[in-house]
């Protein structure tokens, strides 16, 4: 495993990049060497009414087939590092209470409310990424795991695109197509 540090308008110094490889390195112990490559962003908030979260670093990796990331906010960087450390470590072992817990469990029924989708007036950003089939139950948690309210993925039991949203009353909601 190895750990890629950068930074994005700041410089950081190397005992606090020695402090993030040697921190995000044990708390990858969790897997046993299921761990991919870390990538460890730092970035600066140059706005004086961010003093709370001027640091912010940011970790993305995967582990088990699923992707992880981690946002940490901090008033210095060290105190960023261990926040972050801390996240991703709550993460590796939710991840894995979640795989042993799965082959102990029988499945959740899965949602099925549509919804409508409004768009966006402008495009700012595009993403591309391969789909694996998962099941539903996959795709939650892979949407927990990168923190978002929604996750397109190709349904493994309909063979077909899906979408998977967190609804307003915190209920899941599951978009398939007709």
């Amino acid at each position: 495993m190895e750990v890629r540090i950068h930074t994005r308008g700041t410089t950081i110094e190397d005992r606090v990049r020695a402090l993030a490889t040697e921190k995000l390195a044990h708390a990858a112990k969790v897997f046993e060497g299921q761990v991919g490559d870390l990538d460890v962003e730092f970035s600066e908030a140059h706005n004086p009414r961010l003093a709370a979260e001027k640091y912010r670093m940011e970790v993305t990796t995967k582990a088990a087939g699923r992707s992880i990331r981690v946002v940490s906010s901090a008033p210095s960087p060290e105190a960023a590092v261990d926040l972050g450390v801390d996240r991703f470590n709550l993460q590796l072992k939710r991840l894995k209470e979640k795989l042993i817990g799965k082959h102990r469990k029988p499945a959740p029924k899965e949602p099925s409310e549509p919804s409508e989708i409004e768009s966006p007036n402008e495009i700012v950003r595009i993403k591309q990424f391969v789909m694996k089939p998962m099941t539903v139950e996959e795709a939650v948690l892979q949407m927990e795991l990168l923190g978002h309210d929604f996750f397109f993925f190709h349904n493994d039991e309909s063979q077909r695109q899906s979408v998977l949203y967190r609804r307003r009353d915190g209920q899941l909601g599951l978009i398939e197509p007709a």
